[in-house]
């Protein structure tokens, strides 16, 4: 595997908003947000794409439903909405090859996704 930038933000070598982490998983501001809350919701093990899960990771990717879902209402989202979003491979916009979650709040967001 070549260097991934989430990997070395989860080791501590690059530096991000962190807004949460626990043992499997990390959440910090995305560096380019497209609403007023943008958050990354990352697992801490090294996984490309969705194309890559198995069975295996069941429980981690809900961990990251969960810890989505607990940020989102703690800012106050909860009620109002908040959108989960992730991208698999370049045509659908995946720009950093390890998977994350988007986790967007705080305003209109339109249907269909661009």
């Amino acid at each position: 595997m070549s260097s991934c930038l989430f990997c070395e933000i989860i080791k501590g070598n690059l530096n991000a908003d962190l807004v949460y982490e626990d043992d499997q998983v990390v959440a910090f501001k995305d560096i380019n947000p497209q609403a007023p809350f943008h958050l990354l919701v990352i697992p801490k093990a090294h996984i490309a794409t969705l194309n890559e899960l198995e069975s295996e990771h069941k429980e981690l990717v809900g961990h990251l439903f969960l810890v989505a879902k607990d940020l989102a209402t703690d800012a106050g989202y909860g009620q109002r909405g908040y959108r989960t979003v992730f991208n698999c491979n370049s045509d659908a916009g995946q720009a950093v090859y390890h998977i994350h979650m988007h986790v967007l709040a705080g305003r209109i967001l339109g249907w269909p996704p661009g």
